[in-house]
């Protein structure tokens, strides 16, 4: 599996916002077929930093509904990643 295609995107809500700022963790949508030793690897070499903690778990699909037309949402698998002391990920330096 390419390092790339490994992280999807970073799960940006309010209480990953806070767990941030407070206690040095990255939350990330990641492939649901990855293991938490390809996810620190990927975090580790394309971010450059040190991971200490990986933990994943599996979001369950939820049904949307347009109109009388029902539709279901993708399955998906979300890492929190703690980083070691001293280093950080910053998604939105620019913003």
């Amino acid at each position: 599996m390419n390092l790339h295609e490994v992280i999807k995107r970073p799960v940006v809500t309010e209480k990953s916002t806070i767990a941030r700022e407070m206690s040095n963790v990255v939350t990330l949508a990641v492939d649901p077929r990855a293991s938490k030793h390809v996810i620190k690897d990927a975090v580790e070499q394309l971010f450059e930093v040190s991971v200490v903690d990986v933990r994943t778990m599996r979001m369950h699909r939820k049904t949307r509904r347009v109109g009388r037309f029902q539709g279901r949402k993708p399955e998906w698998k979300k890492a929190i990643v703690t980083l070691a002391e001293g280093h950080a990920i910053e998604f939105f330096e620019g913003v």
